[in-house]
């Protein structure tokens, strides 16, 4: 169900169920789990890519037939579910969503986990829970409001209506819509943009900016005076600065 694979410095996951509009199983959680893992754990890894297989769907959360009984068993304990973006784990490598379809319920939640969302012009967002009596609590109640206008998110949340790419586009809930054919493409180059920079500057940026939105404006400049000296004193640092003294492009190590 779940692929992994390595193009460069690129780690990309792909949800290979399309005959199920990538809807995720108990085995298909464990492996995603392990996909993410092998992404933050691979120091030749520095940027990670999510997409799903086909022209249907990128995700429809989890599979109620398979996932059901194990919710239902699990649910009054606490990170029972293998570790994911969406819950238990850090990971600090830019991740990249590439939105091949529909992206609902924990579909929507891992793209909402991401940093970067590009989606296809036949994509779709919703997070449609609540019309079978549950609510998305793999981070939906959370994330959404935080990067959308809250009025727009609350509408989503409550009413579990869908919209398309270019709705999602105007309030901010992705950052390009593209055609399905150019989409990994599209998703490749961003990746490719990030992985010309500094590798430590990458992933302490994006510390930086996770952990600041958590906290007030003062707090957050407190965390990007703490987190500047390990970058400033680095090999990488000193290298970006003599590569740009000397017209070149810098060869970084991530040290």
């Amino acid at each position: 169900m779940i692929e992994y694979k390595k193009e460069g410095r690129v780690g990309i996951i792909t949800i290979n169920r399309p005959e199920a509009y990538g809807a995720l199983t108990v085995k298909g959680q464990e492996e995603l789990s392990a996909a993410f893992n092998a992404i933050r754990d691979d120091d030749d890894v520095l940027v990670g890519i999510i997409t799903g297989t086909g022209d249907k769907a990128f995700c429809t959360g989890v599979d109620i037939k398979d996932m059901l009984p194990y919710i239902q068993k699990t649910a009054t304990k606490q990170w029972q579910q293998p570790p994911t973006i969406m819950h238990g784990m850090d990971i600090w490598k830019p991740m990249i969503a590439a939105i091949n379809g529909l992206a609902l319920g924990g579909g929507l939640e891992i793209t909402l986990a991401c940093d970067i969302r590009i989606a296809a012009e036949n994509a779709k967002f919703g997070l449609p829970e609540v019309k079978v009596g549950m609510f998305s609590g793999a981070g939906g109640t959370q994330r959404l409001a935080r990067l959308i206008p809250p009025g727009i998110a609350a509408e989503m949340i409550f009413t579990g209506r869908n919209i398309d790419s270019q709705e999602a586009y105007r309030i901010g809930l992705v950052n390009r819509v593209v055609p399905l054919d150019k989409l990994m493409a599209a998703a490749m180059d961003v990746a490719g943009a990030i992985c010309q920079n500094g590798p430590l500057a990458v992933r302490t940026a994006k510390e930086c900016m996770v952990r600041g939105m958590n906290v007030g404006l003062d707090e957050g400049l407190k965390l990007e005076v703490i987190m500047t000296p390990p970058v400033t004193f680095s090999e990488d640092f000193q290298e970006g600065i003599k590569a740009f003294a000397e017209k070149r492009k810098p060869v970084f190590k991530g040290k």
